[in-house]
């Protein structure tokens, strides 16, 4: 792939850089200093930079400090690594703004972004917000009829996506293409001068993030602009952050990966970041990089833990605190971290997509927190155990209030069905994730309050995938349940009924979820039944069958 670089330059002021970015060095950086308390805790320490009152999601920079800073180090695109200023970034986001409105697009309608994480991924979704544009991350992975159904739903405008993933978009949606030259690629939608950011009304919509549902298909999750302002402020504090790395290697369609970008960019630390996650390579970029701040979902650091060799040569000691969420944390993978990061601060958090990662912090009195434990109650946070009618129960489901939450889905009312209104009539979220609470209040996940289980950070209803399963012409009936997994904590496994007459073979039925649905939701092992065991009340006795699976997949799974 021939090296290019971004030719945008600020035509209408002359003092402002050109968007071309610097190489960056391959020499380590040492960033030193004392460790911090995790994002969200309430007893961070005071310091000297107070912040500035943001008003819109896209524009969170620190123009009160110094814009040449290193903002970004960019390991994917065409050409890696590239650096960029802040005052480059600044520039690039403005520049989206403005190409949008030059294009047209007015205020309140819906700009999809589908790629791997980049710069140019960023700064668009920064420029859609500060036009008062609504910014839609696709997840890419998705097969290409859920990424029409996601663009879709959204009613979206247009797309920004890489060239890697420009064929998966619906053919009739107009598209720009971060790494192409041309009238449609990046370089010549961008139309680089001043911008003042759109004030946004109080609850505008500043981002959709889709996340997947009980009803099959992803919901957008409408967030709005003053929501997750206050989730970067409140995460910073009063702390001085500034001389932070953060390693970032989720997919920026995620809210861990988005919240880190946002809450680096308030502090203005620097990000370093990677396409997507491979192990060998993150390894490589904390000690390259000295990144101090590691956030990622369990079965990310139980990949990592995996490439022993590497670790080992590896100089780690730059890593001051690793924050994981996401999906459960075991206790045999917590000790692995603790061994392979002895000076390292590490938390276990909680989050979600409709509620924000400011949830859990440290105890008021300073108690250590037990080992898996989220924390106890933010400070800023409501939140309540229910167990029926006792709303004040030791073990029960999460609801919650903050300034974080959803303002509700996208066309909930108006699906079919209709999604169901997760609000209570207090106006509570109610998570649905069942947690219980100890004497001092520190907080324990317990599970989901339906058949939801979570594999690698995703979310996966088993209904769901029954029903894709059953769409195959040779199958009668499926069941599908978690089989538990030391890397991504559980994955599907299904037992499966033939239509009479009918056959069809393991390899085709996977086939069949993986062209229709997204590839982690895919069983790992199908195994053949003449019927499913029906328990007492007549239902698909799952607990039989979950026994039934851990002892085939303990057999090799046949």
């Amino acid at each position: 792939m021939r090296q290019r670089a971004r030719r945008v330059f600020d035509r209408a002021t002359a003092a402002a850089e050109s968007l071309t970015p610097r190489r960056a060095p391959v020499r380590p950086h040492r960033c030193v200093g004392i460790g911090v308390s995790a994002p969200g805790s309430h007893d961070l320490p005071e310091n000297v930079m107070p912040l500035p009152a943001f008003i819109n999601l896209g524009d969170l920079i620190r123009r009160d400090q110094d814009l040449e800073k290193r903002a970004l180090i960019d390991l994917g695109g065409a050409v890696a690594p590239r650096e960029y200023s802040y005052r480059q970034l600044d520039a690039m986001a403005n520049a989206v703004a403005r190409g949008l409105l030059k294009r047209g697009y007015a205020r309140g309608e819906r700009i999809g972004i589908l790629s791997a994480n980049r710069v140019e991924n960023l700064a668009a979704y920064y420029g859609i917000m500060r036009a008062g544009l609504v910014a839609v991350p696709v997840n890419f992975r998705f097969p290409r009829a859920l990424i029409d159904f996601v663009l879709g739903d959204a009613d979206a405008r247009m797309v920004f996506c890489d060239a890697a993933r420009k064929g998966e978009a619906p053919p009739a949606l107009p598209k720009v293409t971060f790494d192409e030259d041309g009238t449609d690629g990046f370089d010549a939608f961008l139309d680089p001068g001043p911008f003042n950011a759109v004030r946004p009304a109080q609850g505008e919509t500043a981002m959709f993030l889709y996340t997947s549902g009980s009803t099959g298909k992803p919901k957008g999750v409408m967030l709005s602009h003053q929501s997750h302002i206050w989730v970067a402020a409140t995460r910073v504090g009063n702390s001085d952050l500034a001389r932070h790395r953060y390693l970032i290697a989720a997919p920026l369609y995620h809210m861990n990966a988005l919240a880190l970008a946002k809450m680096a960019c308030v502090a203005h630390a620097t990000i370093v970041l990677l396409p997507q996650f491979v192990a060998r390579a993150y390894i490589a970029a904390i000690g390259t990089y000295r990144c101090t701040w590691l956030t990622a979902v369990p079965p990310m650091v139980a990949m990592m833990l995996q490439e022993r060799e590497q670790l080992q040569n590896t100089d780690l000691s730059s890593v001051e605190f690793l924050r994981m969420g996401s999906a459960p944390v075991s206790p045999s993978l917590m000790a692995a971290i603790r061994a392979t990061f002895p000076h390292t601060q590490v938390t276990n958090a909680f989050g979600t997509t409709e509620g924000g990662p400011v949830v859990f912090g440290p105890h008021p009195q300073g108690l250590k927190q037990p080992e898996l434990s989220v924390g106890t109650p933010h400070p800023l946070v409501q939140l309540r155990l229910v167990d029926g009618d006792d709303l004040d129960a030791t073990q029960g489901v999460l609801q919650m209030k903050s300034p974080a939450v959803m303002t509700g889905y996208h066309k909930g009312a108006t699906r079919n069905p209709p999604l169901r209104n997760p609000f209570t009539a207090d106006g509570f979220y109610s998570t649905g994730d069942v947690f219980r609470r100890d004497g001092d209040d520190f907080h324990f996940f317990v599970g989901r309050s339906d058949d939801m289980f979570v594999s690698g950070g995703e979310n996966i209803y088993p209904g769901e995938v029954e029903k894709l399963l059953e769409t195959h012409p040779a199958v009668q009936q499926a069941a599908v349940l978690p089989v538990e997994d030391e890397i991504k904590g559980y994955k599907p496994a299904a037992f499966v009924v033939r239509r009479a007459g009918a056959n069809v073979t393991v390899g085709e039925l996977k086939a069949h979820a993986l062209a229709h649905a997204p590839a982690f939701q895919h069983p790992r092992w199908i195994w053949f039944l003449d019927a499913l065991p029906l328990a007492t009340t007549n239902k698909i006795d799952r607990a039989a069958l979950i026994e039934e699976a851990k002892r085939r997949v303990a057999q090799g799974g046949s």
